[in-house]
């Protein structure tokens, strides 16, 4: 199925070509390249409208995850009962958001945009972080996507959830 990226925004300049190609390694690491998936590149004012509508927090951040389906469990595919109910959903990154911490912690823009979206689509399959064990969920995931990544690309990503979860 098919993996839309599309940018919305116009203040960073953002190659499309590497994404794609590492979020391709991810959705086929993860077995779901039969599920549409929709990644929006978007700006801080755009993000921080809908983080303020969906989470209620007033902020710009990297990344919002617009699941398709309901119920949702890690490691379990959904399985939709109808041929159009192949959607993972959407990913919405906060380009500038990224870029800004990007120039203030001197990492490549691109593969944390790469790692970014990686975390996103672990969302969309029910991958959370809001206690302990879902966070090392989540860690053991996102690691093993971003080492195939690592390893079709020769690159040395890391997990965007290293270090921290969120409290409820």
């Amino acid at each position: 199925m098919s993996l839309l990226i599309r940018n919305l925004q116009c203040v960073i300049p953002l190659r499309r070509a590497p994404l794609r190609k590492n979020l391709e390694v991810a959705r086929k690491c993860l077995k779901v390249e039969r599920f549409d998936v929709g990644v929006i590149c978007t700006s801080d004012t755009k993000i921080r409208r809908l983080n303020r509508l969906y989470r209620r927090q007033d902020k710009a951040t990297d990344v919002l995850s617009f699941p398709f389906h309901e119920n949702l469990r890690p490691g379990l595919l959904p399985d939709p009962p109808f041929p159009d109910e192949h959607n993972l959903g959407d990913i919405c990154l906060g380009v500038e958001f990224i870029y800004q911490q990007c120039q203030e912690t001197k990492e490549d823009f691109n593969n944390v945009l790469t790692v970014t979206a990686v975390h996103g689509l672990c969302h969309l399959l029910g991958y959370t972080h809001q206690d302990p064990e879902d966070w090392r969920k989540m860690f053991e995931k996102e690691s093993e996507v971003l080492t195939e990544i690592n390893r079709a690309t020769g690159s040395a990503l890391q997990p965007l959830s290293s270090d921290h979860f969120d409290q409820p």
